[in-house]
């Protein structure tokens, strides 16, 4: 996920910056009619979306979907080092909840079942509890589509900056990855596997030890599009040329893939629409009716762009 400032946020989300710092610090709320709104007395039940981070353009993306589902939502962030969420917002007395890449344990799920508050995951972190209706991409399916992408291009040395190791969306990319190079007969070389958070800074500290390897990759599979990018920097800071000495493969189809240079080829998962459907499931929850589908699983798509190219053969 991106770091960006609330100017930036803004900007993506065509508004204000005083309406996300807003947002941000609980001053108001998301709406479905206008975007952004004050919070009113008297209005419509909320619904909380709690996000690892309000500051990225990916939970933006995320959060259109919600609100154009019909809910009023308001956005927290967990960054995982303060106290469990679940008991302030059992107190905050919400119609509903959103949880984004967000682990609960037995206890937390045995507090929402008691306070009767209806959750629904987004991008889950394991698949523990099938219980709770969740929406994902096809992340699979998405990572055997960058290979098969890269294969196509006669690409076999292939290096991979994988996510955190404990989220199941970005295990499941790298899973479905090295399921198709498999099928290929083409690894990958266990020692061009590497792990990171979703940052831009992870992929680019990832990516200098990849590229200076002996047996160096001509192509690196980032799980997530900031790792794609930082990946992109390291390659610049080598002085490799992108796509002409690396290819570079991201996930997700933010819109800084398109504005970068060289233009990012990506798989794009549907955000707004995974937003979109887990709002409409805790609608459906939240009048009492019984979701058609508890597992919610998107199509991806590959965005082919100007960073991925063909193999170059290197002479000795």
């Amino acid at each position: 996920m991106c770091r960006l400032t609330m100017a930036s946020v803004a900007t993506t989300a065509g508004v204000r910056s005083a309406a996300v710092a807003g947002v941000a610090h609980r001053r108001c709320h998301v709406g479905p009619s206008t975007g952004w709104r004050p919070r009113e007395a008297g209005s419509a039940p909320l619904v909380e979306l709690v996000l690892p981070a309000l500051n990225s353009s990916w939970a933006m993306e995320l959060m259109r979907g919600v609100v154009d589902s019909g809910l009023d939502v308001v956005m927290s962030s967990l960054d995982g080092r303060g106290p469990s969420p679940v008991t302030g917002l059992v107190e905050a007395r919400r119609a509903g909840v959103l949880l984004v890449l967000c682990p609960l344990d037995p206890a937390e799920r045995h507090v929402f079942a008691r306070a009767r508050m209806p959750v629904v995951l987004i991008d889950p972190v394991d698949v523990a509890d099938p219980a709770l209706p969740s929406v994902a991409a096809a992340n699979r399916e998405g990572g055997a589509t960058a290979a098969e992408h890269l294969l196509s291009l006669g690409h076999r040395r292939v290096g991979v900056v994988g996510g955190p190791r404990d989220v199941l969306c970005g295990t499941a990319r790298l899973d479905g990855f090295r399921a198709a190079l498999a099928r290929a007969g083409a690894g990958p070389d266990a020692a061009l596997v590497c792990h990171a958070d979703f940052t831009r800074e992870g992929g680019h500290r990832e990516a200098r030890e990849l590229l200076a390897s002996p047996r160096r990759p001509t192509a690196v599979f980032a799980a997530n599009d900031e790792q794609a990018l930082g990946v992109i920097d390291a390659a610049r800071a080598a002085g490799l040329s992108v796509p002409g000495d690396l290819s570079v493969i991201g996930f997700d189809d933010l819109p800084a893939a398109g504005r970068s240079s060289p233009a990012l080829s990506t798989v794009r998962q549907p955000l707004a629409e995974m937003g979109r459907r887990a709002g409409w499931l805790l609608g459906d929850l939240i009048e009492g009716r019984e979701p058609a589908v508890g597992r919610v699983e998107l199509a991806t798509e590959l965005v082919v762009r100007s960073s991925t190219g063909p193999v170059v053969t290197r002479r000795s």
